[in-house]
Formats: C-alpha cells, structure tokens, sequence
C-alpha cells in the first residue's frame, strides 16, 4: 500500500526555493532513510507531510489524505527542535499526549521511558539534551500511528546512547507502519534501514531499497552517500 504520494512538491521562502519539484512515493511497511547535506529541504518536506507547513505547490497524500486534519489522525511528527514545555515533567506530558491523541499508549509510553531509565517525574529542565531526546522519541512513538515523520532523532545523543535510541524506535513497531527518518548519521542508522531516498537541492536524487542498492552499487549505503555527495 502507497503510504505517501508525492508529485511535484514546491516550497519556497521569499525568493528562495527549498523544495523544487519533488517527486517522492513511499509504500508501507518500511523504516526510510532521507539522506542529504544540510540545507537540502528535508526539514521542510517532513514539515510538510506533518500538515506544518500548508503553503505550497504540488501534489501531496499520505494514505490518500491531502495533510491537514485527516492525515495528522494517522502522523506521529517528531521535530529536530524540542516541543515539549520546560516546566513539564514527563508524567504531564504522558498526560498531555493522552489527552491529545487518541491513538497514544500509555503503557507503551512508560514502557519506553523505563527501557530508557528516566524518571517520569522529573521535569524536562533538569533532563540533558540526549535525556530529552529520549523523552520525545518515547511519546512519538507511543502513537499507534500508520506514519512516523522524525527528524534527526539521533543527533543530539552521544555514539553509545544511539543503539539504545534505535531500539525505541522499532520496539514493538506495527510492521504495516511506515517511518521516514531524516540523519547525517548513516553508519548508524543503516542496520535498521529498509530503503532510502536522497536528497539534494530540494529534490530526489536517489531512491531505492537498501539491499538493492548495495548489490547494484557494491557499497554500503554509508559508502553511497559519501560518493553520491562527495
């Protein structure tokens, strides 16, 4: 099944044009890649697909719903930047998730926050950045959503804590859900990949599933992006 449709996508700033012409189709049942320098657009085509940005050109569906109410029912979104209240603690942002999104699992939310070792009564100013990060990917997750959108969800944590944040992101995952995630950290997001979509000047470059890649280009996908963008 078609998870995300995407034809001819344009995004401008002013004068500056960050998505130009995109043509992207995702199916179900994947973890995706979307690779590129900064500066690219994946930020903005995330944003988009999140129903955050709603001026632009183009054709856009994600599982034939145009962004907008329908499809933010069925799109967990996770940000590069933290969109959590300082004053809160954890526990008030279970809350505050529950009370927001049907789909969302408490239990699924404590069990995440355990397996990373918080405490759900601490509040998020006296968390470190990697400890937030950890936060926010327990409640994007919990979502029993059909899409997850997460941009850069690895960067701000150190190399030994970033399996650990892999882990979160597939355990207990439903295996007819699509995750389209953003890194320039591709060493160690490629174990988890299914497929990849590379990005440059605001369009696709390259797309394709992992294990194909590798066979046609006899690289990893690390050793791909590094010749692609060299």
């Amino acid at each position: 099944m078609t998870a995300i449709s995407i034809h001819g996508l344009v995004k401008n700033y002013g004068n500056f044009r960050a998505i130009d012409g995109l043509d992207l189709e995702l199916r179900s049942g994947q973890i995706v890649g979307l690779l590129g320098e900064n500066g690219c657009g994946k930020t903005t085509l995330l944003k988009v697909l999140a129903g955050a940005l709603t001026q632009y050109e183009g054709e856009v569906a994600i599982h034939g719903h145009r962004p907008g109410p329908e499809s933010k029912a069925i799109v967990s979104f996770l940000p590069d930047a933290s969109f959590l209240p300082d004053s809160a603690t954890l526990d008030a942002c279970i809350s505050m998730y529950r009370d927001f999104f049907t789909d969302f699992s408490e239990d699924h939310a404590r069990d995440l926050i355990g397996f990373f070792g918080l405490e759900s009564g601490r509040k998020l100013t006296t968390l470190s950045k990697g400890m937030r990060e950890k936060a926010q990917i327990a409640l994007a997750m919990s979502r029993k959503a059909k899409v997850y959108l997460l941009d850069e969800p690895i960067s701000g944590v150190d190399p030994a804590a970033r399996d650990v944040l892999l882990q979160a992101i597939i355990r207990d995952l439903d295996p007819e859900a699509l995750i389209l995630i953003s890194t320039h950290l591709i060493h160690d997001l490629e174990p988890i990949l299914d497929a990849v979509a590379f990005m440059r000047h605001g369009k696709v470059l390259l797309t394709g599933e992992v294990d194909d890649l590798r066979s046609e280009r006899g690289l990893s996908i690390d050793a791909l992006f590094r010749e692609v963008y060299r």
